[in-house]
């Protein structure tokens, strides 16, 4: 099955509403989750409040974006109706009173992912659950975000843009060595703003470890055009890219799993079994 990065942008009133929403939105993610469980088609998701200024919802989904966004609209209107009290130019609501509009408003607010991973093909999230079932396996790997937003330096988006599109097959090809990561997206939101979102496994330290030593080519590329980013290359500036990195990850509010506990490697190798079995097996 095929597999996409949704991310939605939606746009904070005030300072005021910033806060308001870091305090409302984590009573209302268990429902969310649930609501997610029973699609039984979102990989991984997570809300982040940047500044004052956005709201950003990251999910790795299996099937088509503009299909996910009507399913959740229908299904977790509550979820959108409190979000959309805090942002600019809302649609009306309640949102599954209306959900032409609150769908064609989430379908506008869509950032497109410049660059994507994913960690293992085209697995679905029924493919990892059934073949952990069927091992009777359920892992003790602890998942873990990265969610950082960077501020491009002055007329240099389009560069950063051209740049990192000449290194997309190598940068796939170092991503992948890394072991623990599940997926990512860069996301360039403007001609001053670029997010890179990822779900790795294990310690902190030692994922940003293994990106300063296995993926340089790909922040090598980027820092240089981000302010305040940390020096490179980053593979012999190790410690400053961590700290870079502890500093700017932004935390999580509703960090939702469809398998906690199983790692990349984990999945890497319940999908091999699975597929190593004869038919019928």
């Amino acid at each position: 099955m095929s597999q996409s990065h949704l991310v939605i942008d939606f746009p904070i009133k005030a300072s005021a509403n910033a806060k308001a929403l870091t305090e409302e939105l984590p009573a209302l993610m268990p429902d969310f989750a649930k609501v997610q469980d029973d699609l039984g088609t979102v990989h991984f998701s997570r809300f982040m409040v940047e500044g004052d200024e956005k709201l950003l919802f990251v999910s790795d989904i299996d099937g088509e974006r503009d299909q996910h966004i009507e399913r959740l609209v229908e299904r977790a209107g509550p979820v959108f109706d409190a979000i959309f009290e805090h942002v600019n130019d809302p649609p009306a609501t309640p949102a599954t009173g209306n959900p032409q509009t609150a769908i064609t408003w989430l379908k506008d607010h869509v950032r497109e992912p410049t660059e994507t991973y994913f960690g293992y093909e085209d697995a679905s999230v029924q493919d990892i659950k059934a073949c952990a079932r069927a091992a009777g396996f359920t892992g003790n790997t602890s998942q873990g975000t990265l969610l950082t937003y960077m501020t491009i330096k002055p007329e240099e988006g389009a560069a950063l843009l051209e740049e990192t599109v000449a290194i997309r097959d190598e940068a796939y090809e170092a991503t992948d060595s890394v072991g623990t990561l599940h997926f990512s997206d860069w996301v360039l939101f403007d001609e001053n703003h670029f997010g890179f979102f990822t779900i790795y496994d294990g310690d902190f330290e030692k994922y940003i470890q293994d990106f300063a030593e296995k993926t340089s080519l790909a922040f090598n590329t980027v820092f240089p055009h981000v302010v305040g980013a940390p020096p490179t290359p980053v593979e012999k500036n190790a410690h400053a890219f961590y700290e870079w990195a502890l500093e700017n990850n932004h935390p999580p509010i509703g960090f939702y799993s469809a398998y906690p506990g199983l790692g990349v490697l984990d999945i890497r190798a319940l999908l091999a079994d699975q597929s190593s079995r004869p038919t019928g097996a």
